[in-house]
């Protein structure tokens, strides 16, 4: 039996992360219907057998209803992130074959990260009526700037290469310039960010959901389920909040180590390792 390089650990890693996201969030759309069904004869139970993460003060089964939220916030992770790398290719390719849309881009750019994050996530929600798509608009257009300047960063230097500007020169139309000789460059940068949007989208959307200003009180989301276990803390339901946060946390860590997992496998200093 061959000895296993790092490559091979970390793409052992990498399955068995995606493994345990892909069954959080097919168990959250399982037990969906459990984590809305009410039993006031069982209410606020501490955790057991019966109940692993115990009861809420309607006698909703915790262990359900964070499955739920985790699996709710990892599908509108999935959907902005995707979302929010496409902008930021788009406009980062668009930024570095222009002068003027670079500069038009570039003052967007800088104009976004000057924003507190948070603020500008809300703003946009708010503006998109919040609820569903609120989140995902304000999530998928507040996490584009950071991708989008290294994606105008990549272009630029792939512009001076050799065999571009020979491509330039010789009357090589600029749209398959960018399909045949940019875009595979940027496969790798495109990828490790998608994946590292991720933990920034699912914070973020559980955070202005804890607010008040993302997801309905109705939906079982984990910013949802958070902010109303605020108010069961000093009675000593402790259970309410560490469950779900702790679960959160985990999924976030998840996610970053598919993201630095997938940034070593593509980094060129790795492939002999």
């Amino acid at each position: 039996m061959s000895r296993w390089n790092q490559r091979k650990r970390t793409l052992a890693l990498l399955g068995c992360a995606a493994l345990l996201l892909c069954a959080v969030t097919v168990a959250g759309l399982l037990f969906q219907p459990l984590a809305m069904e009410t039993d006031f004869a069982n209410k606020q139970l501490a955790p057991g057998p019966g109940h692993w993460f115990g009861t809420d003060w309607m006698g909703r089964d915790m262990l359900a209803r964070t499955l739920t939220g985790l699996s709710l916030s990892i599908r509108i992770g999935l959907l902005t992130a995707v979302v929010s790398a496409l902008l930021s290719v788009l406009l980062g390719v668009t930024a570095a074959l222009g002068r003027r849309a670079d500069a038009v881009i570039s003052w967007c750019i800088d104009l976004f990260l000057g924003i507190p994050h948070i603020l500008l996530v809300m703003l946009i929600s708010l503006a998109f009526g919040r609820g569903f798509v609120g989140v995902v608009a304000g999530v998928s257009l507040s996490h584009w700037p950071s991708l989008a300047r290294v994606i105008r960063g990549e272009v630029l230097q792939l512009r001076q290469t050799t065999y571009v500007r020979a491509a330039e020169r010789l009357g090589v139309p600029r749209g398959r310039i960018i399909r045949r000789h940019m875009l595979p460059h940027l496969l790798p940068q495109f990828l490790t960010g998608l994946i590292l949007q991720f933990p920034h989208a699912i914070l973020h959307e559980a955070s202005v959901t804890f607010l008040g200003f993302g997801l309905s009180p109705e939906q079982p989301a984990i910013g949802v389920i958070l902010s109303e276990s605020m108010r069961y803390l000093t009675t000593g339901k402790w259970w309410l909040a560490l469950f779900p946060g702790l679960s959160l946390v985990l999924v976030v860590l998840l996610f970053a180590a598919l993201g630095e997992g997938v940034r070593r496998l593509l980094h060129p200093a790795s492939a002999h390792q």
